[in-house]
């Protein structure tokens, strides 16, 4: 999203291009603001590839993390990793020099972006509330039905799907009979604004009826596994195990929802209230969401023994001694 201004009659206007009569207003920060901004968006991001690269390596080079579950986080931090790489610096570019100067192509691109790993991230929390669902609730059916081949093809659809309905949704530019989505024309804005129809569409497929989903089988999850915690005690150690796996992998679903549901009200809002919203509110939701992707290594970090025991060998260098993968760890 741009950053649009009223320049009162005190202040002198500033444009993103000098030179064109269809330039967009520009907001000028002082020197040091932009460069404290540009330290602390690459900062954010470089930390949001590092972390998720961690957990890409950790998964794909150790023997024992090889299970579905963790296929599952494998490509939720994919998503996050591109999300840190791909989506934050240009986002960086736009934010604080207020224009956009990557050209209307690579606009599109951007925005495509954007709403295929929102998408790919919700979906994949989807299907890790699924694995868990069969986990706790029908255990013995858990390992013949979520098989890594089962686990394979969930994920390849998920991404199928975000790939298609964010591209199409950008570059299709479809429209509802008797709507009509419109685009700031000026230059140096990289924004797409939509009909009500569309943004509400967009809003309830990307993010409002997989987040309710999940909330309904997390709940169903909580509710049995405390079932089980009062009827079952001779599989007492595998239970805590799963038990505590549901509670990570809840949190990381909560903090998902923490981050994207301030993004996600205005987006539906604004289209209602005549684009109404102030973009610098919409430009700092939009970098809460990005934060979202840099807090999910952190947090299989703190919850899981195994991951920090593995982030220590890669870490250290150790990830290069002879069968390193074989590692049990702890």
């Amino acid at each position: 999203m741009e950053i649009r201004i009223n320049i009162s009659q005190n202040e002198k206007s500033f444009l993103c291009f000098e030179f064109s009569n269809n330039s967009c207003q520009k907001l000028f920060y002082p020197l040091e603001t932009r460069i404290l901004l540009y330290i602390l968006f690459s900062v954010s991001s470089i930390i949001t590839i590092i972390g998720n690269l961690l957990v890409i390596i950790t998964v794909i080079h150790f023997k024992q993390l090889q299970t579905p579950t963790n296929y599952l986080i494998l490509s939720l931090a994919v998503a996050d990793l591109l999300v840190g790489g791909v989506v934050m610096p240009p986002s960086m570019l736009r934010s604080v020099e207020t224009c956009w100067y990557l050209g209307d192509l690579f606009c599109k691109i951007h925005s495509s972006l954007d709403v295929t790993l929102c998408t790919a991230s919700i979906l994949n929390l989807c299907i890790i509330a699924l694995d868990r669902y069969y986990a706790i609730c029908h255990p013995l059916q858990y390992h013949s039905k979520m098989t890594s081949l089962t686990t394979l093809v969930l994920i390849i659809i998920c991404w199928t799907l975000s790939v298609t309905f964010g591209f199409c949704m950008i570059f299709l530019n479809p429209n509802i009979p008797g709507t009509k989505d419109f685009y700031l024309d000026c230059d140096g804005r990289c924004m797409i604004f939509q009909s009500k129809e569309i943004i509400t569409v967009m809003s309830l497929i990307c993010f409002y009826i997989p987040a309710f989903v999940m909330l309904c089988v997390y709940l169903k999850i909580l509710h049995v596994a405390q079932r089980q915690a009062q009827a079952i005690q001779s599989i007492n150690s595998q239970l805590k195990t799963e038990r505590k796996a549901t509670k990570t992998l809840a949190i990381i679903m909560g903090v998902f929802l923490t981050f994207w549901i301030p993004f996600f009200l205005c987006n539906i809002i604004d289209p209602f209230i005549g684009y109404s919203v102030p973009p610098m509110l919409f430009d700092l939701f939009m970098w809460i969401a990005y934060y979202n992707s840099t807090c999910n290594p952190m947090i299989y970090a703190f919850f899981y023994s195994w991951f920090r025991h593995a982030f220590k060998i890669i870490l250290s260098g150790r990830i290069f001694q002879t069968n390193s993968s074989r590692t049990i760890l702890l």
